[in-house]
């Protein structure tokens, strides 16, 4: 009997190696898409962008997008990740509205061999992460809402609120923090008050409420600044409804095409925001070269995202534990700007 080389051994194990990983990638990548909630526009549109992206790399796999009710987001989402990891999906793309509570299914999910990707908003403890996709940088956030705070209050300053998603959601948190931390460490911030901070959890009904709430606690109120889409535009309706735009402004991070009238009227002079649509698409490209093997998600690792090109996966300074992604930038919005934006 002829017997095999060494090295002709290690050829042949190489060539099994490479034809596994082809018969993998034709078989597919599955992936779940799973939002905060079901029923937010911001959140439509990531869909769009991991649709896009997707159909551009060909994947023969499954992408389901899927999310639980408002009222039940924290249990739902645990519940998803947990089935998805059952039913051994690749990666599931968390847009995380369960603080650290989530962390011992992810991490369950990544012992599995599920890889869990988070966007929009991470696990705080980083555990069970391979690695977030922040939208913007955290620590920026809060400098841009504290620049519309001062553009629309003026130098003379006053009282304003926060109306926030919910008390569990990591990225509004970091941003209120961040925002607290500008106010008090420039002296250009000084004359801005913050008197209270509320939570809508996300729910228009709940959001109005508590604006029109905000305003009967703190009547010297002159602004109502808003970290969420569904919050911001909450409080513009409510102060328009109740004839306050003149005296209450609004701004926070919001949607152009929501926006548009409470800006063109005054009642939301400006808002910024960033592109969901490219956000998407970037988590899915980040998710599929995850999933493939082709980086770990470790710090320093590039990679290359279609139209939005190179990236490098960095350390992330809002959290100890856990890497990031930085994709930016920030639009600001006005009266300028808006229509064309809402289109």
């Amino acid at each position: 009997m002829k017997h095999l080389s060494a090295s002709t051994l290690a050829i042949a194990a190489a060539f099994c190696g490479t034809l596994a990983q082809a018969q993998d990638a034709a078989e597919g990548i599955d992936m779940v898409l799973l939002p905060k909630f079901l029923g937010i526009a911001v959140f439509d549109q990531a869909h769009r962008g991991a649709e896009e992206a997707h159909a551009e790399l060909g994947n023969t796999g499954t992408l389901e997008f899927t999310g639980p009710t408002p009222e039940n987001s924290v249990a739902g989402q645990i519940e998803i990740l947990t089935t998805a990891t059952s039913q051994g999906t690749d990666v599931v793309m968390l847009s995380n509205n369960a603080g650290d509570q989530i962390a011992p299914a992810a991490q369950a999910a990544q012992e599995a061999g599920t890889k869990v990707v988070t966007w929009d908003s991470p696990i705080p403890s980083g555990e069970g992460e391979s690695v977030f996709v922040a939208q913007v940088d955290f620590a920026e956030t809060g400098k841009v809402m504290a620049d519309m705070a001062l553009s629309i209050m003026g130098e003379e300053g006053g009282e304003f609120a926060i109306l926030s998603a919910s008390p569990d959601a990591a990225n509004q948190n970091a941003w209120i923090a961040s925002m607290e931390e500008a106010l008090a460490a420039d002296p250009a911030y000084a004359n801005l008050t913050l008197v209270e901070t509320v939570y809508g959890n996300d729910q228009s009904e709940e959001s109005y409420n508590r604006a029109l709430a905000l305003v009967d606690s703190h009547p010297d109120l002159k602004l109502i600044m808003a970290p969420t889409t569904v919050g911001i535009q909450s409080a513009a309706k409510a102060m328009q409804d109740e004839g306050l735009c003149e005296t209450v402004k609004v701004s926070g991070l919001g949607l152009p095409a929501e926006m548009v009238s409470y800006t063109m009227n005054g009642c939301a002079p400006e808002f910024a925001l960033w592109s969901f649509v490219d956000l998407g698409y970037l988590t899915y490209h980040v998710s599929h070269h995850l999933a493939a093997g082709e980086i770990t998600g470790a710090e320093g690792e590039t990679f290359e995202a279609g139209r939005m090109g190179s990236y490098t996966i960095e350390k992330d300074p809002t959290r100890e534990n856990g890497n990031r992604i930085v994709m930016g930038p920030f639009t600001v919005y006005n009266s300028e700007n808006v229509e064309a934006a809402a289109q």
